[in-house]
């Protein structure tokens, strides 16, 4: 987990509001987004092991059940523009 950076990733569902995550369990975004599409092709959810809310201090265990989420939006924490949708 050493060579791992902390990534944005926002999760927009068909219904409410969208859901954003710092997660430090890939190597850049398009690791990020490579483990999302196979979750997505494998109809499974995602399991991210070293993710916080931005009010959290601490890094949680997360799973994100795919099954309603229409988009997905990845990109570094260090306030690099934001990736294209997923």
């Amino acid at each position: 987990m050493a060579d791992n950076v902390e990534l944005v990733i926002r999760f927009h569902p068909v219904g409410g509001e969208d859901v954003s995550l710092l997660s430090a369990d890939f190597g850049g975004p398009e690791q990020a987004l490579a483990a999302i599409v196979r979750a997505l092709d494998e109809r499974r959810s995602l399991v991210l092991t070293h993710a916080r809310d931005n009010r959290e201090a601490g890094e949680n265990g997360v799973v994100i059940n795919l099954a309603n989420v229409v988009s997905v939006r990845v990109s570094t924490a260090a306030g690099e523009p934001m990736g294209p949708y997923l």
